[in-house]
């Protein structure tokens, strides 16, 4: 019999939680009504520790961990030499806005930044306020009202990236969204009115163009295209080439700026600096974010072009905590492991590993639909089997995932029919490699046996799947 995930301890920590937060009042209803439906709960993971490639639940239960934090810990969990940069910090500055430390981290993040390019830098806390920043820092420096962003793309939970994202829940903000623009994005699998993947992606480039500006707003009133190099929450979808090269050339004919959230995608996570760097494109503006700060320390800005953030006095951003000691502390440290030990080469070398290991999987399993890889930047997506097609292809997306859960590897399935991953850029091969083997016997044996979707795990509200 399958132990149970989530286990006595987590169980009652959750009972005694779960009724605090979000959804509390009905989320016992929901459970009961997806029990009706012949549902199980699913897997949850409480952590009790975690450090290096592994976590460990309250429980006891051991698993490789391909969620690393929200793509937040790039070499691995819980990283002795960053937490001890940040305990030396706090020690010796506790909290004050201006210190040496964030001058030090400014300066060589601008000298890490694509061709060096961008020479300003300025903090925020978190990945959703550093796009909000960048938003703003583009209207206030083209001084025009619009940025267009992208269907399925994240930014944030705040009010502001709600409205210019693709992929939140925008109900009652209607109100709200100003200078907001969303065009389609050429996602790879899908496709409108029979498209190949090149067609559909010049289309969306000519909306870009032509369908904006001529129907919706006039081209001299769009300050910028906002665009994630690796649709990360919306299934780690990859653009082309063509793509990204395309909204370079459309920018720079309409004089509008080009901004790369780079929050997920940025330092390390495609096996290069920056996703943007396999485009041979260089942004005007650039949002950082996760990876900065070696996931201990909350720590995350906006680099940008020397006019832009040079000569911009109606812009002003950042808060309190924007560039802690303790956060810049960690970038440092972080960046300083980042060169000594050849992190990117190293994930590099994992992602020739996934390459090889999952590049199979479309052809040997029904129940795939595709594999997208961008460097340590990994999505399956799923479908229902030919001879049980239906509309709800996330069922087999959850019940691969909890396989793997049970079979001791964490990986994400949260709004859609995709597995998505994000191993630390450092993770050992072997370990990496034993991941993606316990992945694939997920896939197998719901591809063979585990096709009834009455056994997949429910997914009530409440519940984020992880």
């Amino acid at each position: 019999m399958k132990k149970s995930i989530p286990g006595p301890k987590a169980k009652a920590i959750l009972q005694r939680g779960i009724p605090i937060f979000q959804n509390g009042l009905i989320f016992d209803e929901q459970l009961q009504k997806a029990a009706r439906r012949g549902f199980r709960p699913a897997g949850q993971v409480m952590v009790d520790r975690a450090l290096g490639d592994y976590i460990w639940d309250v429980d006891g239960n051991k698993y490789i961990d391909f969620q690393n934090g929200w793509a937040t810990n790039p070499i691995g969990n819980a990283h002795p030499e960053i937490i001890e940069a940040v305990h030396e910090a706090q020690k010796r500055y506790g909290f004050h806005y201006d210190h040496p430390l964030r001058y030090e981290l400014a300066e060589k993040i601008t000298q890490i930044t694509p061709a060096k390019a961008l020479s300003r830098f300025t903090y925020e806390v978190s990945g959703t306020e550093a796009a909000e920043s960048a938003f703003y820092m583009a209207m206030c420096y083209k001084k025009r009202r619009h940025v267009i962003t992208f269907s399925s793309s994240f930014h944030g939970n705040s009010l502001g990236t709600k409205i210019f994202g693709g992929l939140n829940n925008r109900k009652y903000l209607e109100g709200w969204n100003g200078g907001a623009i969303i065009a389609p994005y050429p996602h790879s699998d899908n496709i409108p009115a029979g498209m190949s993947e090149e067609q559909y992606s010049d289309y969306c480039l000519h909306y870009l163009e032509h369908h904006i500006p001529e129907h919706i707003v006039a081209k001299d009133n769009i300050a910028a295209i906002m665009v994630e190099p690796g649709l990360a929450e919306g299934g780690n979808w990859i653009p082309t080439k063509k793509f990204i090269q395309g909204i370079r050339d459309i920018c720079d004919r309409n004089e509008w700026l080009m901004i790369a959230d780079e929050v997920l995608t940025g330092l390390g996570r495609t096996a290069k600096m920056w996703a943007v760097e396999h485009y041979d494109v260089i942004p005007d503006i650039l949002v950082i974010g996760k990876n900065l700060s070696g996931g201990v320390e909350a720590c995350a800005g906006v680099a940008a072009r020397d006019e832009i953030l040079g000569n911009n006095p109606d812009f002003s951003a950042s808060s309190t905590f924007a560039g802690t000691p303790a956060g810049c502390a960690a970038g440092l440290k972080t960046l300083e492991i980042y060169q000594r030990d050849n992190i990117i080469e190293h994930a590099a070398s994992l992602a020739e590993i996934a390459k090889e290991v999952m590049g199979k999987w479309e052809s040997k399993y029904e129940i795939v639909r595709q594999v997208r890889l961008s460097g340590l930047l990994l999505g399956v997506s799923f479908q229902s089997p030919a001879e049980k097609m239906t509309d709800e292809n996330w069922w087999y997306a959850r019940a691969v995932r909890s396989e793997m859960l049970y079979t001791g590897v964490w990986a994400i399935s949260d709004r859609e029919e995709n597995i998505r991953m994000y191993p630390a850029l450092n993770m050992n091969k072997d370990t990496f490699k034993q991941g993606l083997d316990i992945m694939e016997a997920a896939i197998a044996k719901i591809d063979r046996d585990g096709q009834d979707v009455g056994n997949s795990p429910a997914w009530p509200t409440g519940d984020a799947g992880f």
